[in-house]
């Protein structure tokens, strides 16, 4: 398949060290796509550098054949790409729905005179951005919370809630930044039902996670990352058994014959 997301030669530095160094791969449209690595590997520099919030030292990004590189994280939501963070960010002061729908402010277009004097196209467009959000948590499997709080929700259904709001810009490429990070067992299965779901509706997902079984569970490509250099890319099973993988994950040399946990 076409790549959706490429990355060219992508490098990274701060105060003359080097966070990502001469990094390149492709996303194919559809895939579900992890990036793996290391502590410290430099896995959230790269969603860093690929959304916008970091301009790269050298190389470039480009999304759907335009080059993306260094464009602010609003321009890239209205080209289609959205994200997840590694911390929570849900606003605990709003309802769980009302959450979701800051996710759609890129789709309502209405003016602010409208939005003022609550005009009957106003009222309607609110109604279906509140129906359509209402739907996004029944598909991340938070249709329990529709009424709550956000507050008042667990974490586990809090990380899913972040991922409808970013889905609620109908996103081609989605990035989710750890998205299993403190969930338990049953949450992280949860989570798994949902990124297959998404990739089932079309929806390209780039992951970066620590949790190798949701990874290998999930993932059509993995890359591996150490020290902000590629040291693997290739299908779940192709990364489970390879050498330098197991050797930087396990700490052993490359004749070691452990996988890298499935």
């Amino acid at each position: 398949m076409s790549a959706l997301l490429s990355v060219n030669a992508l490098s990274k530095e701060f105060g003359g060290v080097h966070a990502i160094e001469d990094l390149s791969f492709e996303v194919a449209r559809g895939d579900v796509h992890a990036i793996i690595g290391p502590n410290g590997a430099g896995k959230t520099t790269l969603f860093n550098l690929v959304t916008g919030l970091y301009q790269p030292s050298a190389g470039g990004v480009r999304l759907n054949g335009q080059d993306i590189t260094g464009r602010q994280p609003h321009k890239l939501c209205e080209m289609g790409m959205a994200r997840t963070f590694q911390n929570l960010q849900i606003c605990m002061n709003m309802s769980a729905v009302e959450n979701v729908m800051l996710g759609r402010h890129r789709h309502l277009g209405s003016g602010a005179l409208s939005a003022m004097l609550r005009l009957p196209g106003q009222r309607r467009a609110d109604r279906a951005c509140r129906q359509q959000c209402r739907e996004l948590m029944e598909f991340v499997g938070c249709g329990a919370y529709l009424e709550h709080a956000a507050s008042a929700m667990p974490y586990g259904a809090l990380k899913r809630l972040e991922i409808a709001r970013a889905l609620a810009a109908e996103p081609d490429i989605l990035l989710l930044d750890e998205p299993a990070a403190g969930l338990n067992a049953t949450e992280t299965g949860a989570l798994r039902d949902v990124i297959q779901r998404i990739a089932e509706k079309g929806i390209t997902v780039v992951l970066v996670e620590h949790d190798m079984k949701l990874v290998m569970s999930v993932s059509d490509r993995l890359l591996v990352i150490s020290y902000g250099r590629k040291l693997a890319e290739g299908t779940p099973s192709e990364i489970r058994e390879h050498p330098e993988v197991i050797a930087a994950y396990l700490g052993g040399g490359a004749n070691n014959k452990q996988e890298v946990p499935a």
